[in-house]
Order: structure tokens, then sequence, then C-alpha cells
């Protein structure tokens, strides 16, 4: 490539770019990872070094980068209609088509399917859905939502409220009133000793049950839960812990939103990690491998007795007042269902149930690793936890910025992780081979012995 062009590209980043979570004030000093090609689960940058990306992106690249085949799709609508909206009783043959397989592919039970245009739409959108059933079922007091500390459900207005995550509160003047925050269901860092990962799930589920008990049962509107806390650290859930958990909204009517942004399509060994958990919720939330990440969409999946509550309000007012001019793109809706076309072909659910022995072996095999405490995951997701001592689970000093010498190592060595805290997730795309997963946990661990060699001097 033009190193002209590379040099203008950098300089036209550093001026006029605002990268979401950096620090604004040092970021355009710094020389941006500028990604110009994919190959499969490989990315290439402008200097032409090539890597591993095991964390597919933002968790959504699940075909790997690039497509050829997605690409003529996006060519042939582009061409034939390139843009409708679903407005006032409008459609298109796309977002029809792709409505009727996502319910296909659903739970049973959810067979309406609001499309949007980001993860964070969808969950923004599911919280007023929520509030519109309860109002139409003569419960408006029933406001409040809880989701869980640490959790990820977005960075709209709202959605950062439903986010656990402070720092997404921090300057905003956020959270909003009547968003509560159950604990997160970190068994490795909070189980007591002696307590069985049951008992651990049993007393997170009395915990929430008090929680609802003082605010007033008939205040909450909605239980969020991803199925695994991605961005929380791609923590996975204890035993019986969704079970449990639902057995306490059953008791007080409590809606369950499942967000499957990240877990849905195969990602945890089913096509949803509701199913992989035993979740029965409501509401399902997808985005991100819909498309494959290779255009912007998300859809809410709407159970029977939410319909039915939108039903009678929509009688009520004479209309469903909600929607995005890009909800229901054609061009978005026909890459998508392109895409599940493409997971049924693989046997994306298959596939990933036949990798997920040799992704877990790779974490199992690290856990011998001097820096790794905790180390698991589901499905092809999972993380390691960085500790100074496995015995105590003591984190290093931030002072030791040993995440940023982990990261940098990673980086030579070809490997692009997800960097949480303490912990390294790894989510690479569906597409992985059993070769490309030895390779990958073979970067990871000769990176994190460059680690230990450095901070030890």
């Amino acid at each position: 490539m033009d190193t002209s062009l590379l040099n203008s590209a950098h300089s036209l980043d550093a001026k006029h770019v605002v990268h979401p979570h950096t620090n604004l004030r040092t970021q355009p000093e710094k020389k941006p990872l500028m990604i110009v090609k994919g190959d499969g689960i490989f990315v290439i940058d402008d200097e032409g070094n090539r890597y591993l990306e095991a964390a597919a992106g933002l968790w959504c690249a699940s075909l790997g980068f690039g497509n050829a085949r997605l690409a003529k799709v996006a060519h042939d609508v582009m061409t034939e209609i390139g843009y409708y909206h679903i407005f006032r009783g409008a459609g298109n043959t796309p977002t029809a088509e792709l409505s009727a397989k996502l319910s296909s592919i659903a739970p049973e039970g959810f067979d309406r399917v609001l499309l949007q245009s980001s993860g964070s739409e969808a969950n923004d959108t599911a919280i007023k859905l929520v509030w519109y059933y309860w109002n139409g079922q003569g419960q408006p007091q029933r406001r409040k939502i809880i989701s869980r500390e640490q959790s990820y459900h977005g960075t709209s207005a709202v959605t950062s409220c439903l986010t656990g995550k402070p720092k997404f509160h921090e300057g905003y003047g956020l959270p909003f009133d009547g968003f509560l925050y159950a604990a997160m269901p970190y068994y490795y860092r909070h189980g007591k000793p002696g307590e069985s990962e049951q008992e651990y799930s049993t007393r997170l589920a009395e915990e929430l049950e008090a929680m609802i008990i003082a605010e007033g049962p008939e205040t909450i509107a909605a239980f969020w839960a991803e199925p695994v806390l991605g961005s929380g650290g791609a923590i996975v859930p204890p035993e019986g812990y969704f079970e449990k958990i639902q057995t306490v909204l059953n008791k007080y009517g409590i809606l369950l939103v499942s967000d499957e942004v990240i877990c849905g399509f195969g990602r945890t060994g089913n096509m949803w990690g509701s199913q992989t958990f035993g979740m029965k919720p409501d509401m399902i939330t997808c985005a991100k491998a819909l498309s494959a990440a290779m255009q912007p969409i998300s859809a809410v999946l709407i159970g029977e007795r939410v319909y039915e509550g939108m039903q009678v309000q929509s009688d009520r007012f004479g209309t469903f007042t909600h929607g995005y001019t890009y909800a229901g793109h054609p061009v978005a809706a026909a890459v998508a269902l392109e895409t599940l076309k493409i997971y049924e072909e693989m046997d994306v659910v298959g596939h990933v149930k036949s990798m997920e022995p040799l992704f877990l072996a790779g974490f199992e095999a690290l856990k011998d690793h001097p820096l790794v405490g905790d180390s698991g995951g589901v499905g092809l997701l999972g993380a390691i936890e960085i500790v100074a001592d496995k015995v105590t689970k003591t984190m290093h000093d931030p002072s030791m910025k040993v995440m940023a010498i982990f990261e940098e190592a990673a980086m030579q060595r070809g490997l692009i992780t997800r960097i949480i805290l303490n912990r390294i997730a790894l989510s690479p795309p569906q597409i992985i081979n059993a070769d490309e997963i030895a390779e990958m946990f073979a970067r990871l661990r000769a990176a994190l012995d460059d680690t230990l060699s450095q901070i030890n001097g």
C-alpha cells in the first residue's frame, strides 16, 4: 500500500476520529492500529503485520474478516432497492424473510421480531417495551429494572444505566433512578470458602429476592441478564444459577430479558445462550453475529406474553409509536439472512460443539501458568484471570501495568485478545478450526511467558 496514503490516513485519524474507550487527550498522539485487510480469523495491519484475532473484533466477527458471498448479497440489494423503511405498514422482502427465519430458530413462542440497528438499540427498545407492557397491564408503577454488577447492555443514555459498570456512568449524570444492580455471578472471586457452586447460586438468588422485597415486588418490571457476562470478563454462571434466579422472578411475575448480543448464534454451543443455561426469557435481544458484523443490525425477539401486552397498548393508542429510520434496512436484513443461511450450511452450533473440547482444554492447560488464576469458558467464549498469587487470588499492583505489558506482548506474538481489568477474554470467530485453536493458545502462552519474564525483571 502507498506509504503516503497510510500517512494521510494516520493524520486524518489523529485530527478527526473520536475513538471510543480511549483517552481523548493522548489518543491523537498515538499511532492507531490501522487494520486494512482480513483473512479468515486473521487481520492484517497497514505495516503488513498479521494477527490472529481472538476477540472476533468486538465479539462479533463470527465468520471472520472479509466475505465475498455476503458482499455480493449487499451489492445486489443495493442495486435493486438500496433502501426502504418498515414504518406505517410498509415493508421489504429481506426484512420479512429475515424475521421469519429468526422466528424459526428462536426458542418456542418467539414469533414476533422487531428489527433495530445495534445491540444498544435493541436493549433500549426492549426497556421501552417492558414499560409499555406494564402500563398496558394497569401496573405503571412497575418501572424498576434489575441488571447485574459489571454487566454490559449498551451505551445509549438508558442502556448505559442498564450496564452495571460504574465507568459507563461517570461524568454523564447516570444512572437514572430505577436501575438496580444485583451481584454478578462470579464464583471464582465471590464464592465463600467451602461454598459449592450450587450453594453460591442459592445465595445469589436469596440476595435477589431480598432486593425485590426491599424495593417492593410491585415496582419491579424486569431482570436483565447476559447468559455469559461478556464485557464483565467472559464469566460463565455457576451451576444452578439461572434456574434459581428464574424461580424468584416467576414468584413475583417479573419479566426476564436475555441479552444475547454476544451469546447468540451458536457462541455458547447452542443457538442461544439462554438455551445453554436453561433460561426462559420473555424477550431476547441479539445483534453482532446476526450479520457476522458485516452490517449494523439487531433484533428484539418478543415472546407471546409481551407481544399480547403490546397489542393491548396499540389498541389503546391506535398505533405502536416506535421505530428507527434504518430498522429493517433491506441491505442489512439481506446480509443477515444470508449469514443465517451460512450458519445453517456450516452447522455453526455443531461446529462450535465440536471445537469446544479443544477450546476448553486450552484453558485447562493454562491453569499451570504462574500468572493464571481462574481459567475456563463455554462454547467458544472464555477467559483467564491474571493474578499475583494463585492461593490468595491477589491481583498485581496497578502501578506494575501487567495487563498493558501482556497486551503488548500478545501483539508482538501476533495475537489480539480482549482485556477486561485483569482478565483476558477469547471469543474467536466461530469458523476457527482445531489447528487455529492450538495456534491461538500457543501464542497466548508465549505472551504470558513474555509478560512473566518482563515483570520479574
